[in-house]
């Protein structure tokens, strides 16, 4: 599960179970019909190569132009440019190396790309705790979607100091009216929130994220952006922040059970 549908189910979950009075139960079940969508394995299964252009943590700040190519293992990526620059020679041949390896150990490339999905299903399970946590605005029509206003329930009461955080935000969830797939969300965080009564840190206001997804060749709704910018103070003046910027692009169907060796063949010719 890729960045953008961590936060789909990130506001999905959070928001699914808001049945209070001030809360619109026409938004509810729009909301939970796009869940069902994403919650389907069916309508994710697809494999697609693309190009993707990031720069986040992963990447050390540095902006990096890669195309990607989905398997069942998990997604097999070959360094393009770096900042704007095509790779030297030397980067080029350690990135062929690095490709050879993981065609050469397939189960220890799945091994690693598990890990993060570990992770991820652990931050999920984390969310769906959320999911009383924000009440909706009524819904109203914007060009081909629906848009869906939430802001935070009052009486739902945080019990860690993710949860803090996560209702803290206000924003809008965008649904395509025809489809009922989620096209895009956005989410802020309009004042500063204290962590430990401010003892273990301080996440500063204007933190937001927002994540797109456009339909793709074969019907399905990928992850075509997403923006992450956490900012904050952590006890002793140490930063928080987590600052991702991701655009995805030119997508191409791939046949459904491609290998993780003929990706790396793919990549690599």
């Amino acid at each position: 599960m890729g960045v953008g549908r961590r936060a789909v189910v990130f506001l999905g979950l959070l928001v699914a179970g808001a049945v209070q009075a001030q809360s619109s139960d026409a938004s509810r079940k729009i909301v939970e019909t796009m869940l069902t969508h994403e919650g389907d394995p069916a309508e994710h299964r697809l494999k697609y190569m693309y190009l993707s252009e990031e720069r986040s943590d992963r990447t050390g700040g540095h902006v990096w132009n890669e195309r990607v190519v989905e398997t069942s293992m998990g997604k097999v990526r070959l360094l393009l440019a770096e900042d704007g620059k095509p790779l030297s020679a030397e980067r080029q041949a350690a990135e062929k190396v690095r490709l050879a390896d993981i065609a050469a150990h397939p189960d220890a490339f799945q091994r690693r790309e598990q890990a993060m999905k570990n992770d991820e299903e652990h931050a999920e399970q984390m969310l769906a705790l959320l999911h009383k946590a924000f009440l909706f605005d009524e819904p109203r029509a914007e060009g081909s979607d629906v848009r869906i206003g939430f802001r935070p329930d009052p009486a739902y009461q945080p019990k860690t100091m993710e949860e803090k955080v996560l209702h803290a935000m206000s924003g809008a969830i965008l649904v395509d009216d025809k489809t009922r797939q989620l096209h895009r969300i956005e989410g802020k965080i309009p004042s500063d929130v204290s962590l430990g009564y401010g003892l273990l840190g301080t996440i500063h206001a204007g933190s937001s994220f927002s994540t797109e997804h456009e339909a793709q060749p074969g019907g399905e709704w990928k992850d075509a952006m997403v923006n992450t910018a956490i900012q904050g103070k952590a006890m002793l003046f140490k930063e928080i922040g987590r600052n991702e910027h991701v655009v995805h692009s030119e997508f191409k169907r791939m046949s459904d059970n491609i290998s993780v060796t003929e990706a790396v063949a793919l990549l690599v010719q």
